[in-house]
């Protein structure tokens, strides 16, 4: 649903004033368009699966139905999901980590510049990761110190891959765009867009915020229910 004035975004939050608030934010980016808004995770999965909006921008605790139970839905139901960004107040909370092995495309604290947000958008929407480095370190280290997710083995996703993925996958864990990564590597951007892409098919994980929780030593996938 790519709209003529730019990445069609939807914004799904049940508090009014931050629908608001987005809303006029998105609206003054010329890159961006207003895809609409959902208050509540039910309301998102309809509204995302018939729209197809370009890009999601999704809170977590919502009434009848939270982001993560939207994004699992949207993901079951869709073969080509849109990127959907968790927005949440909690760097280090459990439900993020939750959310990002749920298949979101990364997270952006709700107190992120209002360029941050926007920058988010632009990444997302490029196949990029939402993540900055701090924040996913700061996360990862949190649900590991409270026994939520145990580290995983690191030699078997470096044994997955050959030595330049293994690079790649490192470089992407680092924060590091494709763009960025082939001027570090002396590669071309495709080539890059290829091997991350490999990457993904290999270790069998969805977006490249999931390679940064495999390189981190958090395993990508929700745990067996």
């Amino acid at each position: 649903m790519s709209e003529p004035g730019g990445i069609a975004v939807l914004v799904v939050d049940d508090d009014r004033f931050v629908r608001a608030a987005l809303r006029a934010l998105l609206e003054s980016a010329p890159e961006v368009a207003w895809a609409g808004e959902a208050e509540n995770g039910a309301q998102a999965e309809t509204v995302i699966v018939a729209e197809r909006p370009d890009v999601v921008l999704m809170d977590i605790e919502m009434p009848l139905s939270d982001g993560i139970t939207a994004i699992r839905r949207v993901r079951a139901r869709m073969s080509q999901p849109p990127p959907m960004i968790v927005l949440s107040n909690h760097v280090a909370d459990a439900h993020v980590l939750t959310a990002l092995q749920a298949g979101a495309a990364g997270y952006l604290d709700k107190r992120a510049e209002p360029d941050q947000v926007v920058a988010a958008v632009l990444r997302a929407a490029a196949g990029e990761a939402t993540l900055s480095p701090s924040v996913t370190r700061t996360m990862i280290e949190a649900v590991t110190a409270a026994g939520i997710m145990p580290r995983g083995d690191t030699s078997e996703w470096r044994g997955a891959l050959t030595p330049r993925e293994v690079e790649i996958a490192e470089a992407v864990a680092a924060g590091l765009s494709n763009q960025q990564i082939a001027v570090q590597l002396t590669m071309s951007l495709s080539t890059v867009k290829t091997n991350v892409s490999r990457i993904l098919t290999k270790l069998g994980l969805v977006n490249r915020v999931q390679i940064a929780l495999v390189v981190h030593g958090v395993t990508p996938r929700e745990p067996s229910r």
